[in-house]
């Protein structure tokens, strides 16, 4: 058996496995290209990753970003280096996009009281899967979808890194649609929401091109600023929020609602476990797994929770002042925030910033976007992380100028089909790692990740998946289709599919699996 296949690497033509680049972490440099790729063909990809490898020499852009980062190959990681684990999801979820998320309750009818409850619980709940998620990356020195296949296994896999790279692609269309109506603001309606969009897309990508490293020192910091705005936020528009106005929705009604918006803020929060370990790999494998799984849970949940509340504020505040809802509703959100802040000319400061605020979401999104198209399929993997990169920032362009006039359901909608389908992954994750391998990473091969033969089969997981889908389309409630039981609590429905789907892939997996390991041994 080759180096190649003993360690579990992928084998690249011409690619020598023994001399691995650096990912980005440590040094490259020209000579190692030199000596890796000794043997080329004259196919386009292997001259698009030639002139990668040699990006990567000189620039550090990660061109071997989907390899497992072995345990001698990692540094360790000092003190404030390691809260990055807070500080990278606190950049990524503290921006307009969450903001705008907490205008839902008011929209649905719902409280002041109890929009802040709802926001918060879901939050931590959905913050909560995504920390387990996470303590696989340093351990196991593995991206999150080459994780799963220990839990999924090879083929069924493959449609969890798709699902994966929709999920990125849609948050991304998601902040360059809140970060360009913010940008169409600062320029009094001179600049058109299309080109806000583009220019936040074009930011974002080049700063993923870069890689991990880029990333990290970016979002160690940015967050900082984002926090600043929302206090302000809560300052400036606190005294208008309606504390008093109970809400008019009763029994069933009420109940449906309260469970509609509990899957939009959990699906908020749930949707980053698919990418989760992508950003811990070059940690030491024995760092404290607790302390990864508590700073990215609260890391989540708390800014999260700052910026839905900052938007929950502001909307019960439009009770009081009917110029900010007339605003809203026929302006915008940019404008919006332009209108509740003062002086105009600190409204159009604080607006420019919030426009990196998409730019944040989008760094990480793209990344791990293209890390999971590199999974897709062995001959994915040869096309260079860059190429991945350019074609995830078309489609998000295309999604976000389709759907930039409907943002309140683009929201509604896809934050909720997040939360659905990252509930049957963690589920499969979770009961794979404390059921079958006894939270034990010496029950993992780890240099098989990338052998089909040694992984996992993935009939257990394949068929809880199918049987989960079944199970969310059940329980659903969006604006295009309500389905027969959400459709029974109340009359709006009631969002039931995340606990539906639980209880359903729980029970379909652990059974399938026994009998997987019992027949087939892996």
């Amino acid at each position: 058996m080759s180096s190649d296949e003993e360690r579990g690497q992928p084998k690249l033509p011409g690619y020598n496995n023994e001399k691995a680049f650096d990912t980005g972490i440590g040094e490259s440099n020209l000579d190692v290209y030199n000596d890796t790729y000794v043997h080329q063909d004259n196919g386009i990809f292997s001259k698009l990753r030639r002139f990668e490898a040699q990006m990567d020499a000189k620039l550090g852009i990660e061109s071997e970003a989907i390899a497992r980062k072995l345990p001698d190959e990692k540094r360790p990681v000092r003190w404030h280096e390691q809260l990055s684990m807070f500080a990278i999801w606190a950049s990524g979820t503290m921006n307009t996009s969450c903001f705008a998320t907490g205008f839902l309750g008011w929209e649905f009818g719902l409280s002041l009281k109890q929009s802040i409850l709802i926001v918060i619980f879901a939050s931590l709940l959905g913050g909560a899967a995504t920390g387990f998620a996470a303590t696989f990356g340093a351990v196991t020195g593995l991206r999150q979808i080459s994780v799963s296949r220990y839990a999924f296994g090879w083929w069924p896999n493959k449609l969890i890194a798709a699902l994966n790279t929709i999920v990125q692609i849609g948050w991304a269309a998601v902040a360059c649609i809140t970060g360009g109506l913010a940008l169409t603001a600062v320029a009094d309606g001179h600049i058109s929401l299309v080109v806000g969009i583009v220019i936040l897309a074009i930011v974002a990508t080049l700063i993923s091109f870069v890689g991990l490293r880029a990333i990290l020192i970016y979002e160690r910091y940015a967050w900082i600023i984002f926090f600043i705005i929302f206090m302000i936020f809560f300052g400036e528009t606190g005294k208008y929020a309606d504390n008093k106005t109970p809400t008019e929705l009763k029994g069933a009604d009420l109940s449906g609602t309260v469970l509609s918006l509990i899957a939009i803020i959990y699906g908020s929060s749930a949707s980053w476990q698919t990418m989760a370990s992508d950003y811990y790999v070059h940690y030491p494998a024995n760092i404290n797994r607790w302390k990864v799984f508590l700073m990215t849970t609260f890391g989540i949940a708390i800014p999260t929770s700052i910026g839905m509340l900052a938007g929950c504020v502001v909307a019960s505040g439009m009770n009081n002042r009917p110029d900010w809802k007339d605003t809203y509703e026929n302006q915008g959100l940019g404008f919006l925030i332009q209108e509740m802040l003062y002086p105009r000319g600190f409204a159009k400061f604080i607006l420019t910033l919030l426009v990196l605020s998409g730019i944040n979401v989008n760094v990480i999104s793209i990344y791990s976007a293209a890390i999971s198209c590199q999974q897709f399929a062995r001959p994915f993997a040869r096309v260079p992380r860059f190429i991945w990169i350019f074609l995830c920032f078309a489609v998000i362009l295309g999604l976000a100028v389709g759907g930039r006039e409907s943002l309140s359901t683009y929201l509604q909608n896809f934050l909720s089909l997040l939360g659905y389908w990252c509930t049957q992954y963690f589920v499969i994750l979770f009961s794979e790692h404390v059921i079958f391998r006894k939270c034990s990473f010496a029950n993992y091969d780890l240099e098989a990740w990338n052998d089909p033969k040694r992984l996992p089969v993935g009939i257990a997981a394949a068929v809880a998946f199918g049987i989960g889908i079944i199970a969310w389309v059940m329980g659903m409630v969006e604006t295009w289709y309500v389905g027969p039981l959400g459709k029974l609590i109340g009359a709006y429905g009631g969002d039931i599919a995340n606990e539906f789907t639980f209880m359903v892939t729980a029970v379909v997996f652990i059974p399938a699996r026994y009998l997987e390991l019992k027949f087939i041994g892996r």
